[in-house]
């Protein structure tokens, strides 16, 4: 005997199959509406074929790690613009000395006692110059740019170090010139408490301060970016043990310092104040020499640091470009699709409810 069809049986299986297909669109439509909030073509790497998720794998830390390193270079940049400024600014103070020094001794009382009372306003500003600040981190300070560099600037004219220079400055005689100026450096380069105008962390040998500066990674290594405040930074000063206590900041200071102590009276009582004086102004000399080629070398990297990150720049936009090609989508055309998959399921719907209906009617 024959077997028979059931077309009941056959409406059924249509309707299932109908179902799936419902399912499979509903679920698409799901990773659509997924895909068109968020612009990417899986919510994790686990959603993306294996070959892309490598992809991605690869391009995002190296994104990352491009990111950071521009990050630090403009904050580098931006601390070594401040520093240039008042390098300039220091510059300017001691060139303005410098040309008063040239005929101090052939200047009136007064005028003599108006250029030492200049010079201990320019001492207590370079002080402040020194503890300038970029961001909260002072510029001059290394590494430990939470440390102020000069403490109480304002209050460096009445300091161990001006009132030690000072008692040193009023033992000028006649022919001691040289002398005297001797004893200033030392008192300039001291790094003891109570003699040093600088923080303990910056009252160091030169070479311990300069280990303890800025650095900024590049592709090419490591770049010093600071100047301290107590040390040369990338040259030597001429006289360096002699006539300079090998740091131009210093220098400066002791010359400002030591005028800022001469008087009209010492003049008149036939001090030796122009042997002292050709001392501090051969010195200085030096140490404005000194500061333009540290600031010069300083300017050097800070370009070369602006190119560096013009380089990450466009390496990172062309990362990004490779990324966004493996793990994001075109909206434009997941819109379009999110489109016609909701047609579809619609579509499959209206199917779904006909077949009902005809399959009820056919049982019926």
């Amino acid at each position: 005997m024959s077997g028979s069809i059931d077309p009941l049986s056959g409406d059924l299986g249509m309707l299932g199959s109908l179902l799936a297909n419902s399912a499979a669109i509903r679920q698409q439509l799901t990773t659509l509406t997924q895909q068109a909030s968020t612009g990417y073509q899986a919510d994790s790497y686990s959603g993306l074929a294996p070959a892309t998720a490598q992809a991605a794998l690869d391009l995002a830390p190296a994104i990352s790690v491009l990111g950071t390193r521009q990050s630090a270079i403009a904050a580098a940049t931006a601390q070594m613009g401040v520093a240039q400024t008042a390098l300039s600014q220091i510059g300017s103070i001691a060139s303005a000395l410098y040309a008063n020094l040239n005929n101090i001794t052939e200047l009136t009382p007064s005028e003599t006692d108006s250029i030492a009372t200049q010079a201990r306003d320019q001492l207590q500003q370079m002080a402040g110059l020194l503890d300038s600040q970029d961001g909260g981190r002072y510029v001059f300070a290394g590494q430990d740019s939470a440390a102020v560099p000069v403490p109480s600037p304002d209050q460096i004219d009445s300091s161990g170090f001006s009132r030690q220079i000072a008692s040193a400055v009023s033992s000028l005689g006649t022919g001691n010139g040289a002398a005297t100026w001797q004893s200033v450096l030392a008192l300039a380069g001291s790094n003891a408490v109570g003699t040093s105008p600088f923080s303990a962390n910056l009252s160091q040998p030169a070479a311990s301060v300069n280990q303890r500066l800025a650095e900024v990674i590049t592709p090419g290594g490591l770049v010093q970016v600071g100047i301290a405040a107590s040390a040369n930074a990338f040259v030597t000063t001429a006289g360096a043990g002699t006539s300079s206590t090998g740091s131009y900041m210093r220098d400066i200071m002791a010359a400002l310092a030591t005028v800022g102590t001469l008087s009209s009276a010492q003049t008149n009582v036939g001090a030796d104040v122009q042997g002292l004086v050709q001392q501090v102004r051969s010195s200085l000399g030096n140490a404005i020499t000194a500061l333009g080629q540290d600031q010069g070398e300083l300017g050097n990297r800070q370009t070369m640091l602006t190119v560096e990150s013009t380089t990450m720049a466009q390496t990172q936009t062309a990362l990004t470009g490779q990324l966004s090609s493996a793990d994001q989508v075109d909206t434009a055309t997941v819109l379009s699709t999110l489109t016609a998959t909701q047609t579809r399921l619609q579509a499959s719907y209206q199917l779904m409810s006909g077949l009902s209906s005809l399959t009820l009617t056919k049982y019926l």
